[in-house]
């Protein structure tokens, strides 16, 4: 392949060939390398991101299975930040509960590489291969606590499931195949287009759709998240809440809107039920958690259920919607999770809800930020997530999907309930003693989350445009 042909795939490459720096500076220097890799993980991150934002129009290569376009782009970026709040998160954390070794930041930045395989994906080998490279990964880094019963339970369960979901998307994919005679999205689009698509195909369809569902959390494919959340360190669930959700539901949108707008009707009806059951699920199932971490997990659910109304719509303004969703619920997860950090007492993290007692008192910057972060959740207006819920709610209304709609909203006043149960505690609850001082990593992380849920709940249009040219680029 000639050399210019690789210039689409240049921050994955930057991305591929740091990582690999990576592991020989580690096997060299061992644990002394550990805060040297950070910061080259970082840098490679930055470095990635110029080289994404530099690029303009859309590129094809490796034979039409790997494209960058606007709608790739944003949410490369989305990840790229996601990925540097984890290691930013992990830092200190990590290091202070004796659990930090120089493999984490290789091993956050490999999957990195394979979230952006994802997002860029073109064809289903394309996919698989970004897939499963994100996906090895993330089995490591939710057991990295290896000597918490906890955390180990956590990766086995994520690994087992995974490999089962992997499973289920590979043979969705070998069926599309097997009935459309390409694995490329415009060959299968092209073919799905010629006719009503046959049965075969429709499970085909399914069992991909399958495999998705498992990746961003939803239901009935949820199992997984509530017990990973709370058995690995917290770091970890930070990064699991944030990049890879970004990754994975890139990838849903591309596949479903790319491959098959031809059979728009069929994956339209298993897109609504995942939502329907994603919201719900998502919103009851929070109302009786005392760690946070675990109620962190079913919002996660229900956040994307509530994306996934956008993508039901079928619609550019649809799509538009899940972009807006996508990086808003980014900016207030990585607060909340920055935030959860912060809850340490005598050495030790405390995750109960009821150890937030009072904060308003003892930190009333923190107090604020968590406060913001679960009215946004919330979508309370005027705040940005209430911006968030208003656009995929609008597009679902467009296209006539008026219960789904109102189910969304019915669920967002349950949902409310525990996310403004938080700020109830934090604000009249007797208060609990003080939490230590946080490292600098993790406020600034909280720092710049909570400026970007402000800035957006005040000045919104940026978002909203990049999020419309983004979504244009996929019709």
């Amino acid at each position: 392949m000639a050399l210019p042909a690789l210039g689409p795939a240049l921050p994955e490459i930057v991305l591929a060939i740091g990582a690999i720096a990576m592991v020989l500076i580690g096997a060299i220097r061992g644990e002394r390398s550990t805060r040297l890799l950070e910061g080259i993980a970082l840098a490679l991150f930055a470095l990635s991101l110029v080289l994404v934002l530099s690029g303009e129009g859309r590129e094809l290569t490796f034979n039409d299975g790997f494209i960058v376009d606007s709608f790739a782009r944003f949410f490369k970026v989305l990840t790229l930040f996601g990925a540097a709040a984890a290691i930013l998160l992990s830092s200190e954390t990590l290091r202070r509960d004796g659990s930090m070794r120089f493999e984490f930041p290789v091993l956050v930045v490999l999957a990195t590489v394979g979230m952006m395989m994802m997002i860029s994906a073109n064809d289903l080998i394309s996919l698989y291969v970004g897939l499963e490279l994100q996906s090895l990964a993330l089995y490591v880094v939710a057991a990295f606590d290896r000597d918490n019963a906890k955390s180990t339970e956590a990766g086995l369960k994520y690994f087992v499931l995974g490999a089962l979901s992997s499973g289920m998307l590979l043979y969705g994919g070998s069926l599309v195949y097997g009935f459309t005679g390409t694995v490329t999205y415009s060959g299968i689009a092209a073919a799905v287009s010629h006719g009503h698509p046959g049965l075969g195909l429709i499970f085909g369809i399914v069992f991909i759709a399958a495999g998705v569902a498992f990746k961003i959390s939803a239901v009935p494919f949820h199992m997984w998240t509530p017990d990973v959340y709370e058995g690995a360190p917290s770091p970890v669930a930070a990064f699991f809440a944030s990049a890879p959700k970004m990754a994975a539901m890139a990838m849903v949108v591309r596949i479903f809107v790319g491959a098959f707008p031809g059979a728009l009707h069929e994956w339209q009806q298993i897109v609504i039920f995942i939502s329907i059951a994603s919201m719900a699920l998502g919103a009851f199932a929070a109302i009786g958690q005392s760690n946070i971490k675990r109620l962190l997990a079913y919002s996660s659910i229900a956040n994307m259920g509530y994306a996934l109304v956008g993508l039901a719509a079928g619609t550019a303004g649809g799509v538009q919607g899940v972009l807006v969703y996508m990086a808003i619920y980014l900016a207030t997860t990585l607060g909340a999770f920055a935030c959860v950090l912060m809850m340490r007492r005598d050495g030790k993290g405390v995750e109960d809800i009821s150890e937030l007692a009072g904060l308003s008192r003892t930190n009333p910057w923190m107090a604020f930020a968590l406060s913001m972060m679960m009215f946004s959740l919330a979508g309370i207006p005027p705040l940005a997530g209430f911006w968030a819920k208003f656009y995929v709610f609008l597009a679902a209304i467009d296209a006539k999907l008026y219960v789904l709609a109102v189910i969304g909203v019915v669920t967002s006043v349950v949902g409310a309930y525990y996310y403004l149960r938080l700020v109830k505690v934090i604000y009249f609850d007797d208060p609990k003693p003080a939490f230590e001082k946080a490292d600098i990593g993790v406020r600034a992380v909280l720092l710049v989350s909570a400026l970007f849920v402000l800035a957006l709940s005040l000045l919104p249009a940026p978002l909203f445009n990049s999020a419309d040219a983004a979504a244009k680029s996929l019709f």
